[in-house]
């Protein structure tokens, strides 16, 4: 009698509800991917031998293949949480075991400025040398640094600024002082931007404009005129000329324009190989008291100054020195780029993580704790930084949720409930025939 058929149909029809209800009790595993039962029929001869009316024995389960879908991206308020946007795994190691490969980026630091997640497996990537340079080559796990970022002493100033060619001249008369720094009158405009030392101290840098006096000399033939779209700038640091003394202070450096308005040329001219005019700041006591060092050889970028008939107005002014600076932060960028955030505003790369990629997903083993191995199925790995190829971006703060679709399993396990009992009623069937051929006399 043909009660193997019904037996197989409730043997595996259990198995289906158990990955359905895998799926279900997953629904919410950030990083979780859907399984599907997949079965085939059985017929006892080979087909070379299997006449044309060979009745088949029943089914068995072929395979629970994943299907590794991209599940929806929700953000979180974590930076640590990270989900992939495409493909590809995270890759995390406890230091002995082969590496897992998983899709949940909900990770932690841990007391050593590790990258961990909930099984205390450390996420794997590239290191950053002490100058934040990226060490491309075999991925290591990451680990934050706990140090903070050392100073670095002001090289370059960069100005971008109209002075106002309208502006009557505040040159003094002969025998006065050039320019009082506390007198607006002697002066047309003034700016200022702090600079560092090589200890990272401050120094209040402060540029003091003043157009120069128009005189036309009629004895020459033609006559002359000086002294026409010259301007003249005074600097001080922490409120100490840098040029002259206290009480006769000189120009810092002075600026020709052509008559329309730009081409600055300075006086004194950049020495070669310079292509602008540098400045030597002395040392002085800053405004906390503190005595800061000399900086030597500051370039001023004043090529972007112009003359024109608008209002003074400074529309850049940067400087590239910084003060010391802690670790105050991180945040990772779409290529996988960990960026150390410090104190002083300054950031620079910690590391950049690594992700991987199989030819064949589907032969990745589960591990449980949302992690998958490698196995001979799967290939080797094939790795890069997020957005290489055919990897996927990442996403800061935002995890992938599970790629189950839980409306289509409750539909599937009522399909499954009824095929169960449809085999049941097979055997029933069988089990009547048989009873009936007991009973024949």
């Amino acid at each position: 009698m043909g009660f193997q058929q019904g037996l197989s149909g409730l043997n595996v029809t259990a198995k289906n509800l158990e990955v359905i209800g895998h799926n279900i009790a997953n629904a919410n595993t950030y990083g979780n991917k859907a399984s599907r039962a997949e079965f085939s029929d059985m017929y006892a001869n080979a087909m070379n031998g299997a006449g044309a009316n060979n009745i088949g024995i029943g089914v068995t389960l072929a395979a629970v293949a994943q299907q590794f879908t991209q599940g929806n991206i929700t953000a979180t308020e974590s930076p640590l949480d990270l989900a992939v946007n495409g493909s590809g795994f995270f890759q995390v190691t406890d230091g002995k075991s082969p590496n897992t490969y998983t899709r949940n980026g909900q990770f932690k630091i841990d007391k050593d400025g590790f990258i961990v997640n909930n099984q205390q497996l450390k996420l794997m990537g590239y290191p950053a040398d002490g100058q934040g340079v990226i060490q491309p080559g075999l991925a290591k796990p990451l680990q934050l640094p706990t140090g903070g970022i050392a100073p670095a002493a002001t090289t370059e100033i960069a100005m971008e600024v109209n002075l106002d060619s309208r502006a009557k001249s505040t040159e003094q008369a002969a025998g006065a002082a050039a320019i009082d720094f506390t007198d607006p009158k002697t002066y047309n405009n003034a700016t200022s931007v702090t600079v560092y030392d090589a200890k990272g101290q401050d120094v209040a840098l402060t540029y003091y404009f003043q157009k120069a006096t128009v005189t036309t000399d009629t004895t020459t033939t033609p006559p002359t005129t000086t002294g026409a779209d010259l301007w003249r700038v005074y600097v001080t640091a922490n409120g100490q000329p840098l040029a002259g003394t206290s009480a006769l202070p000189e120009p810092s450096l002075t600026v020709q324009f052509d008559p329309n308005g730009g081409s600055p040329t300075f006086t004194p001219a950049p020495v070669a190989p310079a292509t602008n005019p540098t400045l030597d700041i002395p040392a002085s006591v800053n405004g906390a008291g503190a005595p800061t060092l000399a900086i030597s050889g500051v370039e001023m970028d004043f090529s972007r100054m112009t003359q024109y008939g608008a209002n003074f107005g400074v529309t850049d002014l940067k400087q590239d020195g910084y003060a010391p600076g802690q670790l105050s932060g991180v945040t990772i960028e779409d290529n996988g780029v960990i960026m150390a955030r410090y104190s002083n505003g300054q950031s620079k790369p910690a590391g950049q993580i690594e992700i991987a990629n199989f030819r064949n997903v589907q032969g990745l083993l589960p591990m449980g704790g949302n992690g998958w191995q490698r196995s001979f199925a799967s290939g080797d790995p094939i790795v890069g930084v997020p957005g290489d190829g055919n990897l996927g971006l990442l996403r800061a703060g935002a995890l992938e949720e599970s790629n189950v679709d839980l409306t289509g399993e409750l539909v599937n396990m009522i399909t499954a409930q009824r095929i169960y009992q449809a085999n049941a009623q097979t055997i029933k069937a069988e089990d009547q025939l048989l009873q009936t051929i007991v009973n024949l006399r």
